[in-house]
């Protein structure tokens, strides 16, 4: 089997090195990534100028893109064959709850997702970072048991792991998001130039964070695997909605 490793942090990430010396084991590996950090780059694509792709010393290849775009190119013309997976990771830090709207790290397994490939997002959730070899062998055994017992649904998974030991683990644990509360005020300073900078604030602590969500699993040593959906549709507004059309056009 193939499988194409992407992420937001960039092609000299320590995490992407990881994952792909573990996967590289199971099977062959092809790594498009970002030529620099792009992480909070979300599901954006490059469509207002031409992309290029180079390949560093180890081999893996590089886009002055996104992860949306490195996935993008390497399904629709980069690769001489289709993945039978992706996997974008390892972020260094997690990314739960309200966070996988902006992650460029779940933006890259999105993208693989619809184009067809099952997708998995892996995510170190420390910002110490110094288990990388957890959340490898963790990607590993997901791959495995996707290998040997495939799935019937159509698989899109984000995965945070405990920055601990993987001995630590208090095991495995189906999740569903949690959601944060909102963001920290912008952080305000002056440049050398003079001029007002912004920098953005840290995401706030969570709010739902109770059993059963991403959250709640990580505080608990327990890996969280969450299936991610793209129809963003509320269904529960339909109706709703459709009155409220109908009654301001009588109005």
């Amino acid at each position: 089997m193939r499988i194409l490793l992407s992420n937001d942090d960039g092609y000299f990430a320590p995490g992407l090195a990881a994952l792909a010396e573990a996967l590289s084991k199971l099977a062959e590996i092809v790594v498009v990534a970002p030529e620099r950090d792009r992480s909070g780059a979300s599901n954006s694509l490059t469509l207002d100028r031409p992309l290029l792709v180079r390949r560093s010393h180890n081999g893996f290849l590089y886009v002055n893109g996104t992860p949306t775009d490195c996935v993008h190119l390497a399904v629709t013309g980069l690769l001489d064959a289709m993945p039978d997976m992706v996997i974008s990771g390892i972020n260094h830090g997690a990314n739960m709850g309200d966070d996988t709207i902006y992650s460029g790290t779940v933006a890259a397994a999105t993208e693989g997702f619809l184009l067809g490939i099952p997708s998995i997002a892996m995510s170190l959730a420390s910002k110490s970072a110094g288990n990388y070899a957890t959340a490898a062998r963790v990607a590993c055994e997901l791959f495995e048991r996707y290998r040997d017992h495939p799935i019937a649904s159509a698989l899109l998974l984000n995965v945070n792991v405990p920055d601990v030991p993987y001995d630590q683990l208090e095991g495995t644990e189906v999740t569903r998001l949690g959601r944060r509360h909102k963001a920290e005020a912008v952080i305000k300073s002056t440049n050398p130039r003079g001029e007002t900078v912004y920098w953005v604030g840290a995401a706030g602590d969570a709010q739902d964070a109770g059993a059963g969500t991403d959250f709640h699993a990580i505080a608990h040593r327990k890996v969280s695997v969450t299936p991610l959906q793209i129809d963003l549709t509320q269904y529960a507004s339909l109706d709703q909605v459709r009155d409220w059309l109908v009654e301001t056009v009588h109005v």
